[in-house]
């Protein structure tokens, strides 16, 4: 679908230049912006390689194990249908630790680990549970304490100071957590979401 909506807006970028008679403008602009990506990307080559070395760093000295533990309440709070010590909790907590440090890479297969061991806590394969919905919100808005791609980014692309980010992106991602799950509970109340649950349990 994506790839659609791209396709489209380029059409009418040229469409809206070809009847403007600013045809040139846009053929130029498009040469221009498509070598200050290949510029970018490369310049993000050295930048990457240094943070995701850190990020490696942090996760075999065992701080990604050490923030897990640290999350354990909470998770236990926030998903009270999984048991405590059911591998769908732990991978959830490795999960969301991961995402946290900015391990993307080490982050995804836990998540579906976790997704995997919760739909085995489910008697209907079909349906999201509670958790799952919640786990997924809270994966989605992911609260980060170092956003190691925008920091790359912003060092790629010239900032005198890329890793001013931090406090923005932590209180953002921050906020966005607390409404994602907020708002996972809310949906979770409503009749219209519990029908399926009902049924189950006759």
């Amino acid at each position: 679908m994506i790839n659609f909506i791209w396709a489209g807006l380029l059409i009418i970028g040229f469409v809206v230049g070809a009847f403007t008679g600013n045809l040139d403008a846009v053929t130029n602009a498009a040469i221009d912006n498509a070598k200050t990506g290949v510029d970018l990307a490369l310049g993000l080559i050295g930048v990457m390689t240094l943070w995701l070395g850190l990020m490696k760093i942090a996760e075999d000295s065992g701080l990604v194990e050490k923030l897990a533990r640290l999350l354990k309440p909470l998770m236990v709070w926030l998903f009270p249908d999984v048991p405590p010590e059911h591998p769908a909790m732990g991978a959830m907590i490795m999960n969301i630790a991961a995402n946290m440090l900015g391990l993307g890479n080490a982050a995804t297969p836990l998540g579906l680990k976790a997704m995997g061991e919760l739909q085995k806590l489910s008697d209907d394969k079909e349906t999201a549970t509670d958790a799952m919905v919640t786990f997924l919100a809270i994966n989605t808005s992911s609260v980060t304490l170092i956003p190691a791609s925008t920091i790359a980014i912003l060092a790629a692309a010239g900032a005198t100071n890329p890793t001013e980010i931090i406090g923005p992106t932590l209180v953002a991602t921050t906020v966005s957590t607390v409404v994602a799950v907020i708002m996972a509970r809310v949906f979770q109340k409503l009749p219209k979401y519990q029908i399926k649950k009902a049924n189950n349990n006759k």
